[in-house]
């Protein structure tokens, strides 16, 4: 942790996932919302939007790992997980940019 209060990129990460998880009802703004809050604890642009990749791609490999025991079958399971990997890359980029802005509050 640095001397400004910032968190580390696990801690900002988190806050960016647990946000966008409870405004998900929100299709822009929640993700959005999710990345200035994690951007700033993140402490800068460039550590904001690898904290908002992060999120995203523990999600994508739980929707993998969950589809595929959940059918018992790797191919209907990577099938399944395809599905939800566009649900993840649609909220990737409002985080993204939440990120940058959260970065350049300072």
């Amino acid at each position: 942790m640095s001397g400004s209060g910032r968190s580390s990129l696990v801690g900002a990460s988190a806050w960016m996932l647990a946000i966008t998880l409870l405004l998900f009802w929100l299709p822009f703004v929640g993700p959005l919302l999710g990345g200035v809050v994690g951007g700033w604890k993140a402490g800068g642009v460039g550590r904001g939007i690898l904290a908002s990749l992060i999120p995203a791609l523990v999600v994508a490999a739980l929707l993998f790992v969950l589809a595929t025991v959940l059918t018992a079958m790797p191919l209907i399971g990577a099938v399944a997980a395809a599905g939800g990997f566009v649900l993840v890359a649609a909220q990737v980029g409002p985080m993204i940019l939440g990120a940058i802005l959260g970065g350049l509050m300072l």
